[in-house]
């Protein structure tokens, strides 16, 4: 992922391998469980995590098939090669896809020139990919209904009927595969191990989330109505008219130059703050360590202590620069657990954060766009919030290895305390964040502040129905069998978008990605995560951004147990109460519109 030696990558890709197999291997061991399973039937008092590490231990042995006959093992392992096959598939029939459309200059009106620019031309006309780099330009720009219809519906098709085909397969295969293991559907399997538990909670989650933004949504979606009205003469609006007309309202709403605010966040300004920001907040001390072997002499290493005990908690890398053959996404990579060892000492965690920032080129700073700095700050707040700041004594509730839909919940947390910090940026902690690249000592205005908060919240009633629309699919196709996708998002499409139909000759089943890269049954994960992020900070956060009492009290109450303890007995215990929808729900209204 990050060396610039080949044969190192390459070792390290054998390894992981060899990893994975081995701890295949290992959640297969036979022998292993019925001494696991032995142990809990004697009821042994062991502490509280010791018992949840028992519990997690049997249940993924058991969800990997442990009291499975060999006869029904051999299956189930038939069942789990069929659906790698049918996954990839379907991932690779959207890859192949490789439709074009060609399209005139007037068909394109609209579209910024540097956009018409990179297109190929052909015969006098535009080719355009049907990728997200030229579709959702086209459908947030292109002031051509026609064009946008066109587009829409041939990026719709992507993966086509055979996808659609895999799918229904796939879905089949997944409820066979539960039932086998004990389970009434594939969804409840999948929903077990996380914070939500069953599928029903999930379905009742997402139908009330789903209720409680209409009066939300349909306001916007008048606000949109009149929009184009007034543009084209015609209110019938379709899911084609969705994305050009939201960017027509945040244009006439929001006053924001992206090029301007860009200038206000230097690389090196932007970290030197963020580590200056979790400091305070967390009672942290970060300490550089130099002349260290690194991978690549643009990596930091950071050693992290404990303000009050002076503790060392732990150890970051940040390897952020770009640099040729290095993994592209901004993302944490543990690359050690923390765990109390068997002669009393605690072993640290350590992490690394990547990324892909630019480099400072002839003196001049490296700049960062507002979404990447948002970026860089959620996944630090990864590995230190949780990662580092873990004390659980087992290995296995250390890092990143909690309920998919609570280990989010920290970072999302984060992001809504820097999205605050905009409106207050006198504070001290604001100033080392931002700064004009050519004076650092002036911050990004409050005016511009503010806009990126309205930016992020125009239109999030219409917005977060699209995502609990496919949330809500993912849901009933894998907790009710022997269903007619296309069908069902025909039927549910209009009942959730307001009475927006699904867009004819589209077909959502053939280009799903998330259904068949492991977010199956669980897609409602982030929307979730979101909510119970808003309720934290909202109660503990919002009026006192720099508590460091709260933020203490935040990384030892929900911080440190890690995955030691069950996520909602912890969040209902950091908040006094059971969590709320409504903390969000006022989030995204306030600035709505």
């Amino acid at each position: 992922m990050v060396s610039p030696s080949e044969d190192i990558c390459r070792a390290s890709a054998e390894a992981e391998k060899r990893l994975d197999s081995h701890f295949l291997l290992c959640r297969q061991r036979e022998d292993v469980y019925r001494v696991v399973k032995a142990f809990t039937e004697r009821d042994e008092r062991i502490g509280p995590e010791a018992t949840r590490f028992v519990q997690c231990l049997v249940r993924e042995f058991e969800r990997n098939g442990a009291k499975l006959t060999q006869t029904k093992k051999k299956e189930m392992e038939k069942l789990k090669s069929l659906i790698d096959d049918l996954n990839l598939k379907y991932i690779q029939n959207m890859n192949d896809f490789t439709k074009f459309l060609l399209l005139s200059e007037e068909e394109l009106a609209g579209m910024p020139l540097e956009f018409l620019k990179d297109l190929e031309e052909t015969d006098g006309k535009r080719k355009v990919l049907l990728t997200g780099y030229h579709v959702t330009p086209i459908l947030e720009h292109c002031r051509v209904g026609s064009t946008r219809k066109q587009i829409a519906v041939a990026y719709g098709q992507k993966g086509g009927k055979q996808n659609v085909a895999i799918l229904e397969k796939l879905v089949q295969i997944r409820h066979r595969l539960a039932r086998l293991l004990g389970y009434s559907n594939y969804s409840d399997f999948a929903i077990e191990p996380r914070m939500a538990m069953t599928s029903r909670k999930v379905l009742e989650f997402l139908e009330e989330m789903s209720e409680q933004l209409s009066d939300l949504a349909n306001r916007e979606l008048t606000v949109l109505k009149e929009l184009k009205m007034k543009e084209e003469g015609d209110a019938q609006f379709g899911m084609e008219d969705l994305l050009y007309y939201m960017k027509r309202g945040e244009q006439h709403k929001v006053d924001l130059d992206i090029g301007e605010i860009k200038r206000y966040f230097p690389v090196k300004l932007v970290i030197s703050g963020m580590l200056k920001m979790f400091q305070d907040l967390f009672a942290l001390r970060f300490e550089e360590i130099k002349d260290v072997e690194v991978w690549h002499d643009t990596v930091r290493l950071f050693s992290v202590w404990d303000a009050s005990s002076s503790d060392l908690l732990g150890y970051f890398f940040l390897d952020i620069f770009s640099r040729e053959g290095k993994y592209d996404h901004t993302c944490v990579v543990a690359l050690q657990n923390g765990c109390m060892c068997s002669n009393g000492s605690r072993k640290v965690p350590v992490a690394v954060l990547l990324s892909q920032c630019p480099k400072e080129f002839d003196g001049n700073s490296a700049l960062l766009r507002f979404p990447e700095v948002v970026r860089i700050f959620h996944e630090f707040s990864h590995m230190v919030v949780h990662h580092i700041s873990n004390r659980a004594t087992f290995s296995r509730f250390s890092s990143l290895r909690l309920e998919g839909d609570f280990a989010e919940i920290p970072s999302l947390l984060l992001e809504n305390w820097l999205a605050y910090f905009f409106l207050c940026y006198e504070s001290i902690s604001l100033k080392m964040m931002s700064g004009f690249y050519q004076d650092i000592t002036k911050s990004v205005t409050t005016e511009a502040c503010q806009s990126l908060k309205r930016r992020r919240d125009m239109f999030a009633g219409l917005k977060l129905k699209q995502e609990i629309l496919l949330c809500l699919v993912d849901q009933i196709i894998h907790t009710s069998e022997n269903v007619d996708i296309d069908d069902l998002i025909k039927d549910l499409h209009p009942k959730v978008m307001l009475g927006i139909p699904l867009l004819e000759g589209t077909s959502p089943a053939s280009c799903f990605p998330r259904i068949a890269v492991g977010y199956d049954a669980v897609c409602y994960s982030y929307i979730w995560s979101e909510v119970f992020a808003a309720d934290l900070f909202t109660t503990k956060f919002k009026d006192d951004l720099l508590n460091q009492h709260a933020g203490l009290r935040f990384r030892n109450k929900v911080l440190a147990p890690g995955g030691s303890k069950d996520p909602l007995e912890i969040i209902t215990d950091y908040l006094g109460r059971e969590p709320s929808l409504q903390p969000f729900i006022q989030s995204r209204t306030r600035n709505a519109l």
